[in-house]
């Protein structure tokens, strides 16, 4: 349980650090949203975590509870994330909803073709 501690307080010190970043981009930008601040929250939680295992700053425990927070942290901001941006999708009209559509199903056809090409050879 320690481990999870300490993975906890660097995730939160990514996430503050990426949020008030992507709020910086977004005045910056002109725009009255927060740009990329999960995107910069996950480039500053690797990369802090990268940092720490090669000054050897981290013990078993650190990285037990910093592997935890990185395995559960995309899947859950991600989802939130997305749940935001089909609200404002459905609420801006036709074209956005296209514009999300459309690259789903790309993936949807062109992920078998991947699977069969990157599947192992016996």
């Amino acid at each position: 349980m320690n481990a999870l501690m300490y993975g906890l307080g660097l995730l939160a010190f990514s996430f503050l650090s990426g949020q008030f970043l992507g709020e910086e981009l977004g005045v910056w930008l002109g725009v009255k949203a927060n740009v990329g601040g999960v995107g910069f929250a996950m480039i500053i939680l690797i990369l802090a975590k990268d940092f720490l295992e090669k000054k050897n700053l981290v013990n078993e425990d650190f990285k037990k509870g910093i592997d935890y927070w990185n395995m559960m942290y995309v899947p859950v901001v991600i989802a939130m994330s997305a749940s935001q941006n089909v609200k404002v999708a459905v609420s801006s009209g036709f074209l956005a909803i296209i514009a999300g559509v459309v690259p789903v199903v790309l993936v949807f056809m062109f992920f078998p073709y991947l699977v069969q090409k990157l599947k192992p050879k016996n």
